[in-house]
């Protein structure tokens, strides 16, 4: 199989990153030391290529009133034209289909930005509901054609200093600006960049949004500014500690978002219905989405280990690493119901049971360590 390649592959290559197929696509592990990139996001400024995902613009009379019903958290929160929210996409079910961000531009133009891997399903998604329900709206995906656009993430304590470096006319823009919200900037050196403050790391920083055509100029001029270019590792390891679900992971169709941290994301309160509304409604929070930090050496936190409460009742590990800010094997679980920040539980791990503890979601963000 051929592996799809972001038009920032060239530039990866010439950094000598180590290349991987991430679910069909050629993308950056690292360059090199992921610890160090991981760190460089921590204290300083690193930055990945996400040209991966997808931007879906939706234009046209009625677009609020098509996400009011598609998207399981509330757009009339978005009443200013540059601001953002975040929101799971059900099925009727109510399991997740996408996790994704959502802009708003004017009220006939939204622009969504959706995970690589459910790109084609989402669309096909927004496209079925589109003509069941009549709307007669645009939806355009961004990732392939004539205008296709391409997204680096800058992250960091220093990200948006040096994106102003890059990007002189983004400081107008988005020196006042507060995190989940965005702008188009037009007349960069790039051509017109969506600059959103929003990020996959807990720290600080930039999304930014350009054409294709121009993603490995921007890339470059980042890179000379003293940029560090993080791959697919560091991300891993620094939204986990951020406490960030991954789709496919923590999340996907078979999985109540309720179970999955993500209540905060849904509106179960206003009288506007959704897609999966009444089978949430059904099913309620059966599950806890907890932080673990292991308390006994002797094995390293992993997706689908069996954790065991006090009361016999058991969860699952759904994401685990080796925190570098933290020095401590860490990890995301669905556990029981019954269970408590505080509480001690027990990791299976081989022939093991090790102590762990349940602590309260993030581990790390804006560079200081919260849990421990």
């Amino acid at each position: 199989m051929t592996l799809k390649a972001t038009p920032l592959n060239n530039a990866h290559r010439a950094l000598g990153a180590r290349m991987v197929d991430f679910g069909g696509w050629d993308m950056p592990v690292n360059y090199g030391s992921q610890i160090e990139e991981h760190h460089a996001v921590r204290t300083d400024v690193g930055m990945f290529d996400v040209a991966h995902m997808c931007v879906v613009d939706i234009k046209g009379a009625g677009v609020r009133g098509f996400l009011r019903r598609l998207l399981a958290n509330n757009v009339d929160k978005l009443q200013v034209s540059g601001k953002a929210l975040y929101s799971c996409m059900l099925n009727p079910e109510g399991g997740v289909i996408d996790d994704l961000i959502v802009y708003f531009i004017s009220e006939d133009w939204f622009r969504l930005v959706v995970n690589a891997g459910t790109a084609a399903k989402d669309v096909a998604w927004m496209n079925a509901q589109n003509d069941a329900w009549g709307t007669g709206l645009a939806i355009t995906q961004r990732r392939d054609g004539a205008d296709a656009m391409a997204l680096i993430a800058v992250q960091g304590p220093n990200a948006r200093a040096k994106v102003w470096e890059v990007i002189p006319q983004a400081k107008d823009a988005t020196a006042e600006m507060k995190p989940f919200n965005v702008a188009l900037v037009p007349g960069t050196a790039f051509g017109e960049a969506m600059i959103a403050r929003t990020g996959y790391t807990g720290e600080d920083g930039f999304e930014i949004g350009v054409a294709a055509t121009q993603a490995e100029s921007l890339w470059n001029a980042l890179v000379a500014a003293g940029v560090k270019p993080a791959g697919l590792g560091a991300r891993d390891t620094l939204r986990l500690e951020a406490g960030m679900n991954l789709y496919g992971q923590d999340m996907d169709e078979s999985v109540n978002p309720l179970d999955a941290g993500l209540a905060w994301t849904i509106d179960l309160v206003s009288e506007r219905d959704f897609i999966g509304k009444a089978a949430l409604q059904a099913k309620g929070q059966n599950a806890q989405f907890v932080g673990l930090i292991l308390r006994e050496k002797g094995g390293v936190l992993r997706a689908h280990q069996k954790v065991v409460a006090a009361s016999g009742e058991t969860g699952e590990i759904t994401s685990g690493t080796f925190s570098p800010t933290m020095q401590q094997a860490i990890a995301l679980a669905r556990v029981p119901a019954s269970v408590q920040v505080g509480d001690t539980v027990h990791v299976e791990i081989r022939d093991k049971k090790l102590a762990a503890t349940v602590v309260k979601l993030p581990f790390v963000r804006n560079g200081k360590i919260l849990a421990a």
